[in-house]
């Protein structure tokens, strides 16, 4: 899957409230492996364990580890970390390796939602939503358990209309209740839950207009990997949206892209003593492909 080349690398962390992730890079940025899952209520034990099953994948051991950087929510539970970096700095670099023209990144993870304004691979402003359900994972697992279903099966079933169902509640509990009714009203299945996705990207929209969307706009974390919310996003934004491959992991990614440009940054100034002499290495290889 990953090229072979130097035996030199760099990881990063992100622990976030609902999942952990983590990327090992090599010293040409290439990415070697990654992995994700839940975070649960140890967040040490978890950094851990998402660190040794990266390198495990990726077939190396942590001395060829020259730099570790964690973010997100428990970034200060990662005891290894040489660095910690919050979350937006983080998944602004990471969207930008993936899509280098991106000027606007929208975030929707379990419990918060993220909106990034990005200009040659910088963050240069950002507003979030951390105190409402709305707008978050946490909303569509509640109309999940609310009707039987899973995400992804609720995702597929929505695609199925394109005459959703206006759902006026932006308190979770109530928008429970007012699906129940629109249920009872007969209202078909698919435009109720088309509507449970347009209530949702409403509100982050909502959020991400006071800063003003710019295309290319990316779209990531958990939420974006249900196709239902991909199409609401581009219905309410009116314009098409980026989704990565995997978009769980920009922020670890981003934090391992970091963690090798800050490691380059202590060879020059001559500070970092871990691998040394391979890192002082691949930092000139580094510098004489960039020229």
């Amino acid at each position: 899957m990953f090229k072979e080349v130097s035996r030199l690398f760099f990881a990063g962390i992100d622990i976030g409230s609902t999942m952990s992730k983590a990327v090992i890079i090599d010293a040409d940025g290439v990415m070697r492996s990654y992995v994700v899952g839940p975070t649960g209520a140890e967040h040490r034990r978890r950094a851990n364990k998402v660190m040794e099953d990266v390198m495990q994948k990726a077939g190396i051991i942590l001395d060829e580890v020259a730099y570790i950087i964690s973010t997100g929510y428990g970034r200060v539970n990662v005891p290894f970390a040489d660095k910690q970096v919050t979350e937006l700095t983080c998944h602004a670099r990471g969207v930008s390796v993936l899509f280098p023209d991106v000027k606007t990144a929208i975030d929707i993870g379990g419990q918060d939602a993220k909106v990034l304004k990005i200009k040659n691979g910088k963050l240069t402003d950002f507003l979030t939503n951390e105190k409402c359900a709305a707008g978050t994972g946490r909303f569509l697992e509640v109309a999940a358990e609310t009707l039987g279903l899973d995400l992804n099966e609720m995702g597929r079933i929505s695609l199925q209309t394109d005459t959703p169902v206006k759902i006026n509640s932006l308190c979770t509990i109530f928008a429970q209740q007012e699906i129940i009714s629109r249920l009872s009203e007969g209202q078909p299945l698919p435009d109720i839950l088309a509507g449970v996705y347009i209530a949702v990207t409403t509100r982050v929209v909502k959020l991400a207009r006071q800063l003003k969307v710019e295309p290319p706009v990316v779209f990531t974390g958990g939420v974006a990997k249900n196709v239902g919310m991909v199409k609401a996003m581009e219905t309410v934004l009116a314009m098409p949206v980026l989704v990565p491959e995997e978009p769980l992991i920009t922020g670890a990614l981003g934090a391992a892209i970091l963690a090798r440009d800050q490691a380059f940054r202590l060879v020059q100034d001559g500070r970092l003593q871990v691998k040394k002499k391979e890192l002082s290495e691949a930092y000139i290889d580094f510098m004489e492909k960039d020229r």
